[in-house]
């Protein structure tokens, strides 16, 4: 397909941004936003040289692109421009977020059922926590959700072991240093005495890697299952364990209205938020309306 291409010179191993004024957009950022993969792995995939413009390989993503342009991944044509979609995913423990892992650990997206167009996750579930994992058809929709300065919170229930006081849990409140790692404020509530354990609420705006399970062992606890319930305006809700549906259109344009007025009012899919149940269905691991902001 046609899409956005080198604004200026013909040679795509000889292209470079040096012109200060190219018209269309970044190649990694036309790729994200046809679903193909993030920007970050676009680049990746530029340096492994598997993406050609115009029949050229690529060797550097500082160049731009237009509708004038043939793309081409691995040799195939980029398809039309996607509309933009959203589908929940109540990933359960024991997989991994990644396309694919060299231990052979089962992944998220083997376990996605058939059908589901290519989509990217927005961040990443460990592979023991469990809960909502965000999937979009758009790489740069991912990003966006993704970045910290777009401040975007995430909310976990954790049930930890260990002595918990309001003053332990309140100690983070402003930020923490562990282990030269700087966390920004961390909102945590006791919900509940769960028995052997007992359950957190834990709000976070950063989503560094391993970050709730670091804080928790900052505070001399032991996680014994971590389930994220809410990224941004999008509830894990009743999903069930191993579930899929898409957001509606209309919460997605709702929920999104900044970024798709930044990206000029561009369209949404008209998803009807279809769920998939998979076999082997487990109950929902947390409270919440389904797909609602």
């Amino acid at each position: 397909m046609r899409s956005k291409e080198p604004g200026g010179g013909s040679d795509g191993a000889g292209l470079t941004d040096s012109e200060p004024h190219f018209e269309g957009e970044r190649i990694a950022k036309v790729l994200a936003r046809a679903g193909i993969c993030s920007r970050r792995d676009a680049e990746k995939l530029i340096a492994e040289g598997r993406v050609a413009v115009d029949g050229r390989v690529l060797t550097s993503p500082a160049i731009n692109v237009t509708d004038a342009n043939v793309i081409t991944v691995d040799g195939k044509p980029l398809g039309p421009r996607e509309e933009t979609r959203v589908w929940r995913y109540h990933k359960p423990p024991g997989t991994i977020t990644a396309a694919r892992d060299p231990r052979g650990r089962p992944t998220v997206f083997e376990q996605l059922p058939p059908g589901m167009p290519r989509v990217v996750s927005v961040g990443r579930l460990d592979y023991n926590t469990e809960g909502l994992l965000l999937l979009t058809n758009d790489g740069e929709l991912a990003r966006h959700l993704e970045l910290p300065r777009n401040a975007w919170t995430r909310r976990y229930r954790v049930r930890v072991s260990g002595e918990v006081s309001k003053e332990k849990l309140d100690s983070v409140a402003g930020g923490v240093t562990i282990a030269g790692v700087r966390y920004g404020p961390v909102s945590i509530e006791l919900e509940e005495d769960g028995g052997a354990g007992r359950w957190l609420s834990v709000t976070i705006r950063e989503g560094k890697n391993r970050e709730v399970r670091n804080i928790m062992a900052h505070l001399g606890l032991r996680v014994m299952r971590l389930v994220r319930v809410a990224y941004g305006p999008f509830e894990l809700g009743d999903l069930p364990r191993g579930g899929v549906e898409e957001v509606p259109r209309s919460v997605l344009r709702r929920s999104m209205s900044r970024y798709f007025e930044e990206k000029g009012g561009e369209d949404v899919s008209t998803g009807c938020g279809r769920r998939t149940r998979p076999r082997g269905d487990a109950p929902p691991a947390s409270r919440g309306h389904a797909g609602r902001p």
